[in-house]
C-alpha cells in the first residue's frame, strides 16, 4: 500500500508545510539495486587507541573496495594498509562540504568508562556530515565475553550510544553496533557488508553478536552468496513469506514455497517466478513434519536453510478470546515450528553449516494490546532461538529470529487509518517497512558466511519506539 503522506511531505509543498509544523518528515530509503556497489559514498573510519578490530574492519572495506578515509591516526593507517586498503587522512571543517555514507568506529580499545570520550571525539566533529541514507557502524567487544568487570561495562555502554544515535541522524540514516567475540574476527565480513549497505535500510538501533562458533565457514561468491543451497520458507504465497522467498532466490538458492493448500495457486505463481518449487501441507497438521523431511531429503538430498515464516493473527481483548482463537494462533505461529525442527533434525535432514531462520514480531518483545495470543507466540520464537542455540550449535547449524515491527503488507492496510498512520510513525524513520526489508536481513542470517552469526533477535522495525 503506498504511503501518501511519504510521497506527500517530499514534495516541495510538502517539505515547506512539514518544516513550519514540525511534522515528521520521513526520507525515502536507498534500498539495495542489482550491480550498485555495496557501499554508494566514501567511507570514514576511526578507531579507539589500543583497538584489536581495526585490521578484520579494514579487510572487508577491502574486499567491497571502499574508498575510505581515517580522521584519527589510532592505529588505522597502519592497520588498514596491512591488509591492503589505501586510507586518506582526513580533517573535519565545518566548510569542506564533505560527505561520508559510512562512518565505521572501531571501539574495541574502550577498556574503561573514561575511555568512551573516544567515541564523541570520533562521531561529535563528522555526525552532520553523514550523507542521506547514512550509516553509522560501531565494532566491539561482546560484553558477557570479557573478564574485567570496568572493560565489559564500557562495551556495554556503547549500546546506549548506537540506540541515542540512531534517534537523532534521521534522513533515512542508521546505526549499528556490532559485537565480536574473541577468534571471531575473521567471521565478521557477512554481518559489517549488511550493515553498511543498503540491504539494512530499516533495520536501526540494533545490536548484532558475531560470535565464535567453531562452524567453518563458506567464503561465497558475493553477487550469488546461496548459489547450490536449498531453502524452505513457510507462508511463501503472499507478503513477506514471498518477498523471502524472491531475496533467497535472486542470492542464488532453489526455494521451496510451502503454504497451505488452499493458497496453492498463489504458490504456484510464486514458485514459477523464482525458479522454485511447491510443497502444500497445512504445518499444524500431525503428519507435515514428516512430509517436510521426506521431501528435502528425497528431493534434494537435505536442506541447508529453514525459514519460518508461517503466522497468523487473531487478535481479541483476553476477556473476549476464545479458547480456539489461543491455540490456533500458538499452534500455528510457535508450536509447529518446533515440531518440524525436531523432525528435520532427527532425520538430520538440515545439512553442516545449515541455517534456522524464525519470523518473530516486536509485539513478542513488547506486547501489544488485543494480542495476548500473538504475543505470548511471538515472545516464544525468541525462546525457541535462545534454547536451541546449544543443541544447533552441537550439529554445525545456526539459529537466529528477526523481530519486524510496521511493514506495510495487506494485513497492514486492512488496519483502520488512525492506527495504521500511528504505526507508520512511530518509528526513528517515521515510516513503514517494506516486506524486502524483512527478507534481506533473513538473508544475512542465511548467508554461508555468517556462520558467526548465532542466536541473534535482530528488530526490523525502523527502530520502532515500542519496546525499545
Amino acid at each position: 500500500m503506498s504511503d501518501r503522506y511519504l510521497d506527500f511531505v517530499n514534495s516541495p509543498f510538502g517539505q515547506l508545510l512539514a518544516k513550519n509544523l514540525g511534522l515528521p518528515s520521513p526520507q525515502p530509503l536507498d534500498r539495495f539495486v542489482a550491480g550498485q556497489p555495496v557501499v554508494s559514498g566514501t567511507v570514514l573510519l576511526g578507531a579507539a587507541a589500543g583497538s584489536d578490530l581495526t585490521g578484520a574492519i579494514a579487510q572487508v572495506l577491502s574486499n567491497i573496495s571502499a574508498e575510505t578515509y581515517a580522521l584519527f591516526d589510532g592505529g588505522v593507517h597502519q592497520a588498514a594498509a596491512s591488509v591492503g586498503l589505501a586510507t586518506q587522512a582526513y580533517t573535519p571543517a565545518a566548510e569542506d562540504g564533505q560527505k561520508f555514507k559510512a562512518l565505521v568506529f572501531d571501539a574495541s580499545g574502550i577498556t574503561r568508562s573514561d575511555d568512551l570520550i573516544a567515541i564523541y571525539n570520533f562521531f561529535n566533529p563528522v555526525i552532520r556530515k553523514l550523507a542521506v541514507s547514512g550509516r553509522i557502524i560501531v565494532i566491539g567487544r561482546t560484553p558477557e565475553l570479557l573478564e574485567d568487570a570496568k572493560h565489559a561495562t564500557a562495551q556495554r555502554a556503547l549500546e546506549g550510544f548506537t540506540r541515542a544515535i540512531g534517534k537523532e541522524v534521521k534522513k533515512g540514516s542508521t546505526a549499528q553496533l556490532i559485537y565480536v567475540a574473541p577468534g571471531a574476527e575473521a567471521d565478521l565480513e557477512s554481518t559489517l557488508r549488511f550493515f553498511i549497505s543498503p540491504k539494512s535500510a530499516y533495520v536501526s538501533g540494533q545490536v548484532a553478536r558475531v560470535q565464535a562458533t567453531g562452524i567453518a565457514g563458506e567464503t561465497p561468491d558475493w553477487t550469488r552468496p546461496l548459489a547450490g543451497k536449498v531453502a524452505l520458507v513457510t507462508g511463501a504465497s503472499r507478503g513477506i513469506g514471498e518477498a523471502i522467498a524472491q531475496v533467497l532466490a535472486r542470492d542464488g538458492a532453489h526455494v521451496i514455497a510451502l503454504d497451505v493448500p488452499q493458497q496453492e495457486a498463489d504458490l504456484n505463481r510464486v514458485a514459477a517466478d523464482i525458479g522454485g518449487s511447491v510443497l502444500a501441507l497445512d504445518i499444524t497438521s500431525a503428519e507435515a513434519p514428516a512430509r517436510i523431511a521426506e521431501h528435502v531429503k528425497s528431493a534434494h538430498g537435505g536442506l541447508d536453510i529453514i525459514v519460518h515464516n508461517a503466522g497468523v493473527t487473531r487478535d481479541k481483548t483476553l476477556a473476549n478470546m476464545k479458547e480456539q482463537l489461543w491455540n490456533l494462533v500458538i499452534n500455528i505461529n510457535l508450536s509447529s515450528e518446533e515440531r518440524i525442527n525436531d523432525e528435520l533434525l532427527a532425520q538430520g535432514a538440515i545439512r553442516q553449516n545449515g541455517r534456522v531462520i524464525c519470523v518473530s514480531s516486536i509485539s513478542g518483545i513488547a506486547g501489544n494490546m488485543g494480542q495476548s495470543n500473538y504475543a505470548v507466540s511471538k515472545a516464544g520464537v525468541i525462546g525457541l532461538v535462545n534454547s536451541s542455540v546449544k543443541p544447533l550449535l552441537a550439529k554445525g547449524i545456526t539459529i537466529n529470529a528477526v523481530a519486524p515491527g510496521f511493514i506495510e503488507t495487506q494485513m497492514t492496510a486492512a488496519i483502520p487509518f488512525a492506527i495504521r498512520e500511528a504505526g507508520r510513525r512511530m518509528n526513528s524513520m517515521s515510516q513503514g517497512g517494506l516486506p524486502v526489508d524483512v527478507a534481506e536481513t533473513i538473508a544475512w542470517y542465511a548467508s554461508p558466511a555468517s556462520n558467526g552469526v548465532n542466536g541473534n533477535i535482530v528488530r526490523v522495525c525502523g527502530q520502532s519506539l515500542i519496546g525499545a
